[in-house]
């Protein structure tokens, strides 16, 4: 529970405060001093009268009333002291920055419990224990450096973990991104990431607080909390941007069906953040620069120009930027040949705009005049300027700073001297500006702000899903235990090809005509009426591919016959179905169920190309076409959908019908934990599911 005391205290006691700001105690104190910390500081240590100007008490039981307490001791001590000031001394806010609890022992899980029960049981707020402290424009309660630059209009970033904390500010502070506060929840037992962002989006103001978050997660404990609030500060106007850490589970273990083969946690994580609407990141320069991205006026173009006077790094940015799906588009004509007439013999205008090492501050006014002003084929600017040697960086930089003023298209500054030009690149910053010093990264940070979506509609679609009927289907399933249940009495079984048939079909997912029998007189007489040729596939084997289960393009009645007969002798063959031979686009779409989660809807290409490939797009049920029109864009394959080479491309609307229809389905249907529909097969504006296997858990 976060509260004012946390927030805005009025006084605050460092209970372990110290002269040697070489530790922690001694490093916090400096920090809160150095802050202007308008409030009282008080500081307890048995050994010292006087620490860092502060008069000091030798004993917790000599303090006045204090509003926030921030421990600095061994663990061991914590609980008693935390139960003492909460008691007899009115501390409703503690920031235990000492180590020694839930991440090291079960003697400090614990410590840790008694320490969240005294909270609980006196309303007080927790942060921590083991974290690097809370960083706020009132109060600079941190023992590490740096300390970045704090403003109301800088970014609000929560981290759960604290050395991460720190790099992320030093990589943060070289780009000049400020801050309006600073998270380290350490283990999180009370205030955790989802709880920091619940207060913020309950308590959002928009004149007032900050409009860009960011966040390092190690550990989801709450995916729905997270959803939520990160979905309402979205759409209140705020940015989003996370690293996810600890999501590199294997998708290749043995698994039972394609789907769980590449399902993992980081495909739910990925679906968390594709429905929240929030940049995913997977580096702390990826994701400081996400944050500089989010600090410059909103665009929403893909059209840049680049000025530069080193052609290297242009070109570079250049590909980089298409490769992101983006564009720098030819200028040419007129208004190219008049701005080159203003620039040195030898500069290009083509874009990149050229303006050579020997280019000064008003060459380089004039280029972004031209593209803020003549230029309707760009929506943004990006300007490369370091130093050649040649020029007066604090002129340049001057006139790029009245430029990123005036301008209404966005200016990316990309300044690379950061060594030999120091003192002019922190000048530039000092003036409330980011720096890019490095283009590709910029560029590939910009595609995944591109890429990412906004927040999806929450609502469940059941258009053409008959829920009753796949109910009864679920409910009519058998419910006794055989012994294959586990300990709790539950037990995993695939479903039937006449139920997984019947299921599509209530959820108004096309199915293939098909006949499943044991008897080949019946399965003769089936593709007598369909017309060959025919496919067969065995049915009891989990892969049929592997075990020989599969013949395709049967085209007579006596090479059915004979693959009938080969096939009943597979190992654990129970039956053959037989379908009509279709062609077609091979689709895939699949679901496994995640703790926590939920189901994960994963499509791709199909056949053995989800497999081998794996070029698969993850989206977190239920979905809507919106998002599932987006999961399909972000495929690599997306081409092949669209149509290559002479091929038809496929319906893409009912792609993302069916997917969205799979996604109420097994919102309806929670007893389902894995399936895939593999192919799907798509030919022209008919998709229809030929084969899937669904695993239940009663």
């Amino acid at each position: 529970m976060i509260n004012q005391q946390l927030l805005q205290p009025e006084s605050i006691v460092i209970v372990g405060g110290s002269n040697n700001v070489h530790k922690p105690g001694g490093a916090i104190v400096r920090n809160i001093l150095g802050g202007g910390y308008e409030g009282t500081l008080r500081i307890v240590n048995p050994k010292e009268d006087e620490v860092q100007g502060v008069r000091v008490f030798h004993d917790v039981s000599e303090l006045p009333p204090t509003d926030l307490a921030i421990l600095v001791v061994a663990a061991r001590y914590c609980p008693d002291y935390v139960e003492f000031l909460a008691r007899d001394k009115g501390v409703r806010a503690f920031i235990i920055i000492s180590a020694g609890f839930s991440e090291e022992t079960p003697e400090g899980a614990a410590l840790e419990e008694r320490i969240l029960n005294t909270c609980e049981r006196y309303a007080c707020a927790l942060i921590g224990p083991n974290c690097i402290g809370l960083l706020t424009r009132c109060h600079h309660s941190v023992f590490t450096k740096p300390i970045p630059r704090l403003t109301p209009q800088g970014v609000d970033f929560i981290s759960g973990s604290g050395a991460t904390a720190v790099y992320v500010l030093e990589s943060a502070v070289s780009k000049g991104l400020s801050f309006n506060s600073v998270w380290s929840v350490g283990n999180g037992r009370q205030i955790g990431i989802e709880s920091v962002l619940e207060y913020m989006d309950e308590h959002f103001d928009p004149q007032r607080d900050s409009l860009v978050k960011l966040l390092y997660i190690e550990n989801i404990a709450d995916p729905d909390k997270l959803l939520y609030h990160a979905t309402s500060l979205i759409r209140k106007g705020c940015r989003i941007a996370a690293i996810k850490a600890g999501s590199s589970e294997s998708g290749s273990r043995a698994a039972s069906s394609h789907t769980g083969a590449i399902a993992s946690s980081d495909a739910a994580v990925e679906a968390l953040f594709r429905k929240a609407g929030i940049v995913r990141c997977f580096s702390r320069e990826e994701l400081t620069t996400v944050g500089c991205i989010f600090t410059l006026p909103r665009f929403t173009g893909k059209r840049f120009a680049i000025v530069t006077h080193a052609g290297g790094p242009g070109v570079m940015l250049t590909d980089a930027l298409s490769k992101g799906g983006m564009s720098v588009p030819d200028l040419s004509g007129p208004v190219a040949d008049e701005l080159k007439s203003h620039l040195l013999p030898g500069s290009s205008v083509a874009n990149p705009i050229d303006i050579l090492a020997t280019g000064t501050a008003q060459h380089l006014g004039i280029a972004i005049d031209y593209c803020e002003k003549r230029f309707s084929q760009v929506d943004a600017i990006m300007v490369i300027f370091g130093t050649p040697g040649l020029v007066q960086l604090y002129e340049a930089y001057d006139v790029l700073h009245r430029k990123i003023q005036e301008c209404s298209k966005p200016i990316f500054p990309i300044l690379p001297s950061v060594n030999t030009a120091g003192p002019e690149v922190h000048e530039f910053l000092r003036k409330g500006h980011v720096n890019f010093s490095d283009e590709v990264t910029l560029a590939t940070a910009l595609t995944q702000v591109m890429r990412t979506p906004a927040p999806a509609d929450q609502n469940v679609v059941v258009n053409g899903v008959d829920v009753p009927r796949i109910r009864r289907i679920i409910d009519g399933l058998p419910q006794t235990s055989p012994s294959d249940g586990d300990e709790g009495g539950h037990r995993s079984f695939f479903l039937q090809p006449a139920q997984v048939h019947e299921l599509l079909q209530s959820a108004g997912i096309p199915t293939v005509a098909e006949y499943v029998s044991a008897d080949k007189e019946q399965l003769l007489a089936f593709a007598d009426r369909c017309h060959y040729p025919v496919v067969a596939k065995v049915v009891g084997p989990v892969h049929k591919t592997d075990v020989g289960g599969v013949a395709l393009n049967i085209r007579s009645r006596e090479v059915l016959a004979a693959e009938i007969n080969r096939m009943m002798t597979i190992p654990d063959a129970t039956a053959v179905m037989v379908q009509p031979m279709l062609q077609g686009t091979e689709l895939f779409i699949g679901a496994k169920y995640e703790s926590r989660f939920g189901h994960v809807v994963l499509c791709g290409l199909g056949g053995i190309f989800v497999e081998v490939l794996r070029d698969v797009s993850s989206g977190l049920a239920p979905l809507s076409i919106e998002e599932a029109e987006s999961m399909i864009h972000s495929l690599r394959a997306y081409k092949i959908l669209c149509g290559t080479r002479g091929q038809r491309g496929i319906n893409q609307r009912k792609f993302a019908e069916i997917i969205v229809r799979l996604s109420t389905l097994l919102r309806f249907a929670t007893e389902i934990k894995e399936m895939d529909i593999n192919p799907l097969l798509a030919d022209g504006d008919d998709i229809i599911a030929v084969d899937a296997r669904i695993l239940v858990e009663l």
